[in-house]
C-alpha cells in the first residue's frame, strides 16, 4: 500500500517499454519472452498501470500465503518457523520494489511457485495433476526463458524414487511442451523460424564476451568479427556489452538483431566455451558465489542498472528511444495508460520507502546462509523423514537453480536472485522439520480433543431383540447409538 501511494502509477525499467509494447498489440517479440506482455494485454482494457502493479503485489502476497499453507499442511513445519520462512518474501524492500516495476519477474515467480506447490501436494502423483504442473511450468518458461531447464528438476522429482511415476512424468513433459510449442509456432508464423526468441545466441555471446580472448585463441575466420574489441580486463559486464555502442552485435534501438548475427553469435559462444572452458568456469564461479552472496551490493552490471532497483528520490519522465514494434518508449507508455504514465514520487510515502530499503532487505550473505542451512538439513544423517526430505530437496534445487542459471547462460543481476527467495527459505524450514512436527494421519485437527478409551464410548451394534423392541414400541432409534456417541466417533 505504501509503494502504491508513494510511486504512481508504477516504476519503469529499460525492458518495461518492450513488454508494454507487446501489451498494446501482441506479437512475437524478437528480444523478450511474451508471457508477461500477454498478461499486460489481458489487463489493457482497464488502461491502468496502477492496476498492473497491484496485481503483481497481490501475486506475491498469494505466493507467501500459499507457501505458509504448504509448509504447515503438507510439509508439517511448525507455525512459527513457517511464518519466519515467509518474512523475506513479504518484507524484503527489493522484492517490493521489483513487484512495483513493470517486469516479468513477479509473474514468473508466482507461476513457478504455484507449479512447485501443486507438485509437492501431488502424492500419489496423478497424471492429471502432473499435467497441471507442466502447464504452469510452461507458462513460467514463456514468461522468462530461465525457467526452461527447471522441467528437468520437476521430472526428476517424479522419477527418482522407489516407484517412478512414468505416466505422471510423461504427462508433465507433454503439458510443458504445449505453451512452448504454441510460442514457437507463433514465432515461426511471424519470422519463419521455430524459436522462442530471436536473440538466444546474442545473450550467450554476451556471457562469453566477459572472458573470450581472441589474441590467445584465434577463432575461425568467419567468427572473427564477433571478437570483443577491448582486452578482457577492460570490458564492461557481459549483459552490457550486448547493448554497448560499437558492439559486434550491431545493436540499435528499435531494431531487432538479424538472424545472421544471432547465428554467428551462437557459433562464437560455442567456440569460446569449448576452447576457453577454464575462463568460463572462473567467471561463472565468481558471479555465482561472490557477487550473489556478497554482503554489500555493487553497481553491477552498471551503476545505472543497479540504481533502478532502488526507490527513486524524485519523479522522472519516461525515455524517448524507439522501441521494436513501433513508437517510442514514452508514446507506448502513454498509449497503454491513455494519459501521462511517468513515475511520480509522493512524500511522505516515498521517503519512508527509501529509508526502509536501506535496512530491511535480504543481503547476499544472508541468502547464502539460508541456502547452506537448507543443504545441511537435507544431508544431515538423522534426516530420515523421506516424505518431507524429497519436497525440501525439490524446493532447494529449484531455488539454487534460479541462482545458477543466469550466471551460466547470461550474466549476474541482482533482480535475478529474488525469485529464489521463497524456494530457499521454505527448503530450509522443511529440511530441519522435526519428526513430531509432521501431522500424522491419526492426529485430530487443532482444537479437538480425543475421547479417553472407554467401553461406554466404544461403537457397538444393538442386539437384534432390542432393535425389534424399539421398533415395536414406536420410539425412534439409530443402529449406531445416539447422536452424542455418533458425534464423538466422528471427531475421533
Amino acid at each position: 500500500m505504501v509503494a502504491a501511494l508513494g510511486y504512481r502509477p508504477a516504476l519503469w525499467f529499460n525492458d518495461s517499454y518492450d513488454y508494454v509494447r507487446i501489451g498494446l498489440s501482441p506479437f512475437p517479440h524478437p528480444l523478450r519472452a511474451d508471457g508477461y506482455g500477454l498478461m499486460l494485454w489481458l489487463l489493457k482494457p482497464f488502461h491502468c498501470l496502477a492496476l498492473v502493479v497491484a496485481v503483481q503485489h497481490i501475486l506475491m502476497l498469494g505466493t507467501a500465503v500459499l507457501g505458509y499453507r504448504l509448509m504447515v499442511g503438507a510439509l508439517g513445519v511448525a507455525r512459527p518457523w513457517a511464518s519466519l520462512a515467509g518474512l523475506p518474501v513479504l518484507l524484503d524492500a527489493y522484492e517490493i520494489d521489483l513487484e512495483h516495476l513493470l517486469l516479468s519477474d513477479t509473474l514468473f515467480t508466482a507461476l513457478l511457485f504455484a507449479a512447485t506447490a501443486v507438485l509437492v501436494r501431488t502424492e500419489p502423483a496423478s497424471w492429471r495433476r502432473a499435467a497441471a504442473v507442466g502447464v504452469l511450468l510452461g507458462a513460467a518458461a514463456v514468461t522468462r526463458t530461465v525457467g526452461v531447464p527447471l522441467i528437468f528438476v520437476a521430472a526428476s522429482y517424479l522419477l527418482l524414487r522407489r516407484r517412478p511415476r512414468w505416466a505422471a512424468a510423461a504427462a508433465l513433459c507433454a503439458a510443458f511442451a504445449l505453451p512452448l510449442g504454441g510460442m514457437a509456432l507463433w514465432f515461426h508464423a511471424a519470422n519463419g523460424r521455430y524459436e522462442l526468441s530471436g536473440a538466444d545466441g546474442i545473450y550467450l555471446w554476451g556471457r562469453t564476451a566477459a572472458f573470450a580472448d581472441c589474441s590467445k585463441h584465434a577463432p575461425p575466420r568467419h567468427l572473427s568479427r564477433m571478437c570483443p574489441a577491448l582486452p578482457p580486463e577492460q570490458r564492461l559486464a557481459s549483459s552490457s556489452q550486448i547493448w554497448a555502442a560499437g558492439s559486434p552485435t550491431g545493436w540499435r534501438h528499435g531494431h531487432a538483431f538479424t538472424p545472421e548475427t544471432n547465428e554467428l553469435a551462437s557459433q562464437f559462444a560455442v567456440w569460446a566455451l569449448t576452447h576457453q572452458t577454464a575462463a568460463y568456469a572462473k567467471v561463472v564461479a565468481y558471479d555465482l558465489f561472490v557477487r550473489t552472496f556478497s554482503w554489500n551490493r555493487a553497481g553491477y552490471p552498471t551503476r545505472g542498472t543497479e540504481a533502478l532497483y532502488h526507490f527513486p528520490a524524485y519523479s522522472s519522465p519516461n525515455a524517448s528511444f524507439p522501441v521494436i514494434g513501433g513508437g517510442t518508449a514514452d508514446s507506448v507508455a502513454r498509449a497503454y495508460e491513455k494519459g501521462p504514465a511517468e513515475t511520480h514520487a509522493s512524500d511522505p510515502y516515498a521517503v519512508f520507502l527509501r529509508g526502509y530499503q536501506k535496512i530491511f532487505y535480504t543481503r547476499g550473505t544472508i541468502l547464502g546462509l539460508i541456502a547452506l542451512v537448507g543443504l545441511a538439513g537435507l544431508v544431515r544423517p538423522r534426516n530420515r523423514a523421506r516424505a518431507t526430505r524429497r519436497p525440501a530437496a525439490l524446493l532447494w534445487t529449484t531455488g539454487f537453480g534460479l541462482l545458477a542459471i543466469p550466471p551460466l547462460t547470461v550474466d549476474f543481476d541482482y533482480r535475478y536472485t529474488l525469485p529464489a527467495l521463497p524456494f530457499l527459505c521454505m527448503a530450509a524450514a522443511a529440511a530441519w522439520r522435526r519428526p513430531h512436527d509432521a501431522p500424522s494421519p491419526g492426529r485430530l485437527p487443532q482444537g479437538r480433543r480425543a475421547l479417553p478409551p472407554s467401553p461406554r464410548h466404544a461403537p457397538h451394534r444393538p442386539r437384534p431383540d432390542r432393535l425389534v423392541k424399539r421398533a415395536t414400541s414406536g420410539r425412534s432409534f439409530t443402529p449406531w447409538g445416539s447422536g452424542r456417541v455418533r458425534g464423538r466417533l466422528r471427531r475421533g
